[in-house]
């Protein structure tokens, strides 16, 4: 009973000091220490569409929305039924072109002996024909037989090139239905939660059209709009802490990944006049991925929060911005 009531005390101290950390940062960033800026925003990450390259019909859907997805698992799959078809098509056309090669080498052989005999005849004829032992007309004869047998021979050749064409134009075919089958089967390209089932199976959906949209949970961020004078200070790296609304206990460690290299009006959801009629840069603070990765099946995104950036190195964090929530909380 004492052990029970001494871990609900610490637990209701830290949410206390919490909920005071959060009043701390979330109003002007007066009584933050000298050396660290602030600023409002939500956690985010990247939306990654999940759609066929080809259109088609929808086979089946395997993720619901919700549901958390791995690297490579297989969301959906499309109808494949034309795709077989014209794949067996694809493979006989390269069966056949082979054996049309095998004809045109065939050929080539048989045109290879009738050339060797014409030219053969064409060196008689021509011994003879010095000899004054046969007419010129039979010697003409004689060549023109050896100069068809040699046209003939380089047609049978073009054929044998020919049908290597059609094999290889036949194998590229096999290839490219292939690899339609093989883009068939779509899936996850990072690990991730799905956000939206946007097609149910038996629904026909063109090329490029989403039937998943996936919150990639590799690269979750906030971002915050900092005047010029405090955004000019901050090298990328630096550190950073995010405190969100929903868990005001906990300062989630973060760093600097992006500084706009422009400045921009104030996003019209801040709410005073005066902070809309500034110039600002947009700022992105990184939740480091191992941290992501270890508590990737807690990470909601659309949070509101607070994100406090360390100016200066050498400035100690406040101690209530050192807090980490109890594991037990997680589990």
């Amino acid at each position: 009973m004492t052990k029970n009531l001494s871990v609900f005390l610490i637990l209701a101290g830290l949410v206390i000091a919490g909920a005071l950390l959060y009043v701390a940062v979330a109003e002007d960033g007066d009584e933050l220490p000298v050396g660290f800026v602030q600023g409002n925003g939500r956690v985010e990450a990247e939306q990654v569409e999940i759609a066929p390259t080809n259109a088609g019909r929808v086979a089946k859907v395997t993720a619901t929305e919700g549901s958390m997805v791995a690297a490579g698992q297989i969301l959906a799959e499309m109808d494949i039924d034309e795709l077989s078809a014209a794949l067996d098509r694809a493979r006989a056309e390269v069966a056949l072109a082979n054996q049309t090669r095998a004809e045109a080498e065939a050929l080539v052989v048989q045109r290879e002996s009738e050339q060797r005999r014409a030219e053969q005849e064409l060196d008689r004829a021509t011994a003879l024909l010095a000899g004054q032992n046969i007419s010129k007309t039979i010697f003409e004869d004689r060549d023109t037989t050896h100069k068809v047998a040699t046209a003939v021979l380089g047609a049978a050749k073009a054929r044998v090139a020919t049908a290597e064409s059609r094999i290889a134009a036949a194998e590229a075919e096999v290839r490219r239905i292939e690899a339609q089958i093989e883009d068939s089967a779509l899936v996850a390209p990072l690990p991730g939660r799905v956000l939206y089932r946007l097609a149910e199976p038996g629904e026909v959906v063109g090329a490029g059209e989403p039937i998943l949209t996936i919150l990639g949970l590799e690269n979750v961020y906030m971002e915050v709009f900092l005047p010029a004078r405090e955004a000019g200070l901050l090298p990328i790296g630096a550190e950073a802490r995010i405190v969100l609304d929903a868990l005001p206990e906990y300062a989630i460690p973060a760093y600097v990944s992006f500084v706009s290299p422009e400045a921009q009006f104030t996003p019209k959801q801040v709410e005073t006049l005066d902070e809309r009629e500034q110039l600002v840069f947009r700022v992105r603070v990184r939740i480091p991925i191992d941290l992501v990765e270890s508590r990737i099946e807690h990470v909601k995104t659309g949070l509101r929060g607070v994100a406090v950036i360390r100016l200066n190195p050498a400035a100690a964090w406040p101690e209530a911005l050192e807090q980490r929530i109890p594991e037990e909380l997680f589990e």
